[in-house]
């Protein structure tokens, strides 16, 4: 997994590889970003879980667009937002975001597909993991997990000074 931010554009607003790391472990959600079977742009938020190497896990149903999608073109791109701060008065925003170009994989091992939803039950909802294993293993069936291995990723911040 390379963390290489030589092609951002802007220099000047370059995000540590610490804090990458830290966004990419404790955010919500990304957005999965695909070429449909049309050729066209398609892009939907999703929960994932990064397992602290060089691999993401999304869950999803074994069936539908994503999967199609998937099966036909392995690259995508996933992009995570860190904090996010409206500056409306000085007609700004101040952000981080880590954009990873990754491979998907469509996990048929039912080890892998089980640690990946520990890892999501444990990040996800951890108050509730006793509880989130009974249903995992109740849905595992019929539960799809994906894997993006991230073949490289980059990041950004915006931060503004306050005016004195």
């Amino acid at each position: 997994m390379k963390y290489d931010n030589s092609k951002v554009r802007r220099q000047d607003r370059l995000l540590d590889e610490a804090r990458a790391r830290e966004i990419l472990a404790t955010a919500e959600y990304g957005i999965l970003s695909m070429i449909d079977l049309d050729g066209k742009p398609y892009g939907m938020p999703v929960n994932f879980v990064w397992d602290g190497e060089e691999s993401i896990y999304i869950h999803c149903a074994d069936e539908g667009k994503k999967i199609d999608i998937l099966e036909c073109h392995d690259q995508v791109s996933f992009c995570v937002v860190g904090k996010v701060n409206l500056l409306p008065s000085q007609f700004t925003t101040e952000y981080e975001s880590i954009i990873l170009d990754c491979e998907t994989t469509i996990c048929t091992y039912d080890e892998e597909r089980m640690h990946a939803l520990e890892l999501l039950l444990k990040k996800l909802s951890p108050n509730d993991f006793e509880i989130g294993m009974k249903y995992a293993r109740k849905s595992f069936y019929r539960t799809c997990i994906v894997r993006l291995d991230i073949l490289s990723w980059s990041g950004k911040r915006k931060q503004v000074r306050v005016k004195s």
